[in-house]
Parts: structure tokens; C-alpha cells; sequence
């Protein structure tokens, strides 16, 4: 009871979403002269002193490793920019590859391994404990996160109690974005419930705009498709279960779930290209090609997490006015909330590694990114108003509404072999299920054989 009661109050913060978009983001799209909900935040002011202590690290080098690429690496780097001028360190970044336990192994092996690796997965952090790759946090980190940090996230980072991740970047991954136009010339409305869903993008489909883009080339969008589905369906304790593979993949609610996703993918008309343009579409792309096009994109509208809109930023279109969002519909009684995460992990007994983590469990780091878009920090006391704009202020309000009850990404808990690598596991087998999506036992089928291989190992 107490979880749903959390869940349906975070959902009702994400309600105010779409309200926020039809305003036009309130104040504007630098969102710095609105305060709603602006000062409602515990953290520092703009012009406050330092509220992290670092060591002198003159003459030090660190390595950070991490898949972000793009305007993501370009706003990390700010943040590590920072701690170089706190520090007196050189920091390199070291761009990673999917999946980032095979980069990390292949480094450790040719005695190279980076000081920390932003790492994803809460099962990836999980194998780098194991293979005894990852150092424990030290106590000036740990004293950040106690300071900053719902327990939730705490506990993610944590392996048979202790502290190994310092969460860095959270991400809402419960949100379609939609081209507003194309909404307003199929006279499209935004759904509450799934049902409401596939109505609309019928609507929009008469109207002569494909309705949905799917980044299918990217295993992981299809995750999150069926992860949503599953925990408003299912409910959070099915959810938990089958997260750590306490109830098989054959179960009747997996069942329901690949059923209510096969409203969408067993019509291939509502998918940008069909099912073989869907899986040949990278997940950057299927945003992009939702919000070019003017009053034609490809696609009207796209699933994804806050972080679309970095991908929205290299297009024309403004998020609040040709760009919109609703929170993710409701399959049962209330609508989901998951989430996803980068964490840092130390591996190297370094000075550095560990300023560094401390740095990262910071208010301070936080607010750098926060202020560039495209990022939600799980840090609490980050203040709301270091956010550029109402639209992500509110997706960040609900992140930490939802406290202690947030719901991680399932395949992202997952030993990397099923729930993270490209070709393989469930990122594979989700991608076989849009193609085919009739074949609702041979998908549970295989998800079973792979998890339980998986978990095994």
C-alpha cells in the first residue's frame, strides 16, 4: 500500500507535465525568471560558497570512462572541468563501449584500467564487485550520499552492503514526447490511459501522420517499452520479482504485458517504417525524425526518457511549444515510473578516484549539468531551479517525489549477458518480438532460457 500511495503521488506530479508544455514552459525556455516550484528546493543558492570539500590533487592524472557521446560527453566534461579547477587534477575522459563490462575487462586485462567508469547497469556494477574490478566508496563519499541521496539510490549502489556506486545521472523513463503540431492537425488529444494511447495514434494515423517512432536498433528502447507496460500492469511487487528473476519469464503477467505490447507492434502502420524501419532506426534518430519534417515528421511521437531532449536540441523544434509530454499511459490503475541511472565506480585505491566520486555525490557537480538540460540528478538536495526550463523541473520534482519507492530499470538490474548487451539476451529478443509480434510464447520462450542462463552465471 505504502509503495502505490508513493507512486500515485509521483504520478500526479507527472501530470503537471503536460500542463507545463501547453503553457510554453511558463517562464520561457531558459525557465530562470518562474519559480514555481523553484525555491522549493534544499539546495544552495546560485552565488553560495563550495558545498563539498576536495583534497589538493596538483600534478594528478585521473580517467573517466563512460559511454556518452555527443552533447552528453560535452556537458560531463564541464563537470569534470570543474573538479579540475577545485582539484589542481588532469582529467581524462576515456569513451566506453556497449557493454561497458567487456570495455572494462579488456582495459584491466592490458593493465589500464581508468580511475572511475560511469557505469549503467546495476547488474554491471554487481560483475565489477565480483571480478573484484571495483574499489569501495571512502568515507568523504559516503558522507555526501548519506547528506544527498534518498536510500534508494544508496542501496543501488551498494553490493551485499557495501558502497561501490555514487549515482551521478538518474534518468524519468516514463514519458512520450510528441510533435505538437501533428497533434493539433489530427486533432489529437494526450492519453491518460493506454487504451487512450492507441486510440490517439490511430487518430493521428487517419490524419496521414505516422503515429509512433520507435527506436528499435537500439535493443534497450524496446526494454523500457515493455518494462513501462509491465510495471503499471503488473504492479511494483511482480515488478520486483521478475526484476530479479524470482518469478520466470513464462509467468501469465509477462503474458499480459507482451499482449498489451503487441497492440502497438502488431501494427506495423503505427510504427515509423513498419517493424524493419523501426529496427534499423538508432534511438537519436527516432527522436530526430519526430521533430523535423515540419507538419510531416516520420513519426508524431516518441517513448523515451527526459534525455530525449538533448536529441530535441539538435533539431529546430522548442521543447514546450513544437516539442510537448505526457507522462507514460496507464495500462492498470496507475501510471509507471521507472527509472534508469549512471553510477561512478571506483576502480583504482587512488586519491583521485575517491575526490572524484565525493565530487560527483556533490550538489555542486549536480548543478553543472542541471543547468546545461538533458540530465535529472537523484541528488535531493540539488535545488529545482538550477533546471533550464519548467518542462524538466517537474520531470526532476517527480523523481525525487517518488523517493524510496522509484522503480530501477528491470533489464538494467539484470546481469549485463541478458539485460545489457547489444545481439544478445533481451535486447535481441524484444527485437525479434516487434518483428513478430504474434509469437507471444516463443518471445516468453527464450526470455526464460536466456535470464535463466543469466542468473546463473
Amino acid at each position: 500500500m505504502r509503495t502505490t500511495l508513493r507512486m500515485r503521488r509521483a504520478a500526479l506530479v507527472f501530470t503537471a507535465i503536460g500542463a507545463l508544455a501547453l503553457t510554453g514552459c511558463g517562464g520561457g525556455d531558459d525557465g530562470k525568471d518562474g519559480k514555481s516550484g523553484a525555491d522549493a528546493g534544499s539546495g544552495p543558492d546560485k552565488d553560495s560558497s563550495p558545498t563539498v570539500v576536495l583534497p589538493k590533487l596538483d600534478g594528478e592524472k585521473v580517467s573517466v570512462a563512460a559511454v556518452w557521446t555527443g552533447p552528453e560527453q560535452a556537458n560531463f566534461t564541464k563537470v569534470l572541468d570543474e573538479f579540475e579547477k577545485r582539484t589542481g587534477a588532469t582529467v581524462t575522459f576515456v569513451p566506453a563501449q556497449d557493454p561497458i563490462v567487456n570495455f572494462l575487462g579488456t582495459k584491466i586485462a592490458g593493465g589500464q584500467p581508468p580511475d572511475v567508469a560511469m557505469i549503467p547497469q546495476v547488474g554491471a556494477i554487481q560483475q565489477a564487485v565480483a571480478k573484484k574490478w571495483a574499489k569501495p566508496v571512502g568515507d568523504e563519499a559516503r558522507a555526501q550520499l548519506g547528506q544527498n541521496y534518498a536510500q534508494v539510490w544508496q542501496d543501488l549502489g551498494a553490493v551485499d552492503g557495501t558502497q561501490y556506486g555514487v549515482y551521478f545521472k538518474a534518468a524519468n523513463k516514463s514519458l512520450i514526447w510528441y510533435n505538437a503540431q501533428a497533434f493539433e492537425n489530427a486533432g489529437a488529444s494526450e492519453p491518460k490511459t493506454w487504451k487512450d494511447f492507441i486510440a490517439t495514434a490511430e487518430t493521428v494515423s487517419a490524419s496521414g501522420v505516422t503515429p509512433v517512432s520507435v527506436g528499435g536498433a537500439d535493443g534497450w528502447t524496446l526494454t523500457d517499452w515493455f518494462e513501462n507496460i509491465y510495471l503499471s500492469q503488473a504492479g511494483p511487487e511482480k515488478y520486483d520479482q521478475l526484476a530479479k528473476h524470482e518469478i520466470k519469464w513464462t509467468d501469465p503477467s509477462v503474458k499480459d504485458a507482451l499482449t498489451t505490447l503487441a497492440e502497438l507492434f502488431g501494427k506495423p502502420e503505427l510504427i515509423a517504417g513498419g517493424a524493419d524501419g523501426a529496427l534499423q532506426t538508432e534511438f537519436p534518430t527516432s527522436v530526430t525524425q519526430t521533430f523535423t519534417g515540419g507538419d510531416q515528421p516520420k513519426g508524431a511521437m516518441v517513448f523515451e526518457g527526459d534525455f530525449v531532449s538533448v536529441n530535441i536540441a539538435q533539431t529546430e523544434a522548442k521543447i514546450g511549444t513544437d516539442a510537448k509530454v505526457f507522462p507514460f499511459p496507464a495500462v492498470g490503475a496507475d501510471s509507471p515510473v521507472v527509472t534508469g541511472g549512471d553510477a561512478a565506480v571506483a576502480l583504482k585505491d587512488s586519491k583521485g578516484a575517491q575526490a572524484l566520486l565525493t565530487w560527483l555525490a556533490s550538489v555542486d557537480a549536480a548543478k553543472i549539468w542541471a543547468e546545461q538540460g538533458g540530465f535529472i540528478s537523484p541528488n535531493k538536495a540539488l535545488d529545482a531551479a538550477a533546471y533550464p526550463n519548467d518542462v524538466q523541473r517537474t520531470m526532476a520534482e517527480a523523481l525525487i517525489a517518488a523517493g524510496d519507492d522509484v522503480r530501477f530499470d528491470m533489464s538494467d538490474q539484470a546481469p549485463q549477458s541478458f539485460g545489457g548487451t547489444p545481439g544478445k539476451g533481451e535486447w535481441k529478443i524484444l527485437q525479434d518480438f516487434l518483428k513478430n509480434p504474434k509469437d507471444i510464447a516463443g518471445a516468453q520462450a527464450k526470455l526464460e532460457s536466456d535470464a535463466a542462463a543469466a542468473y546463473k552465471s
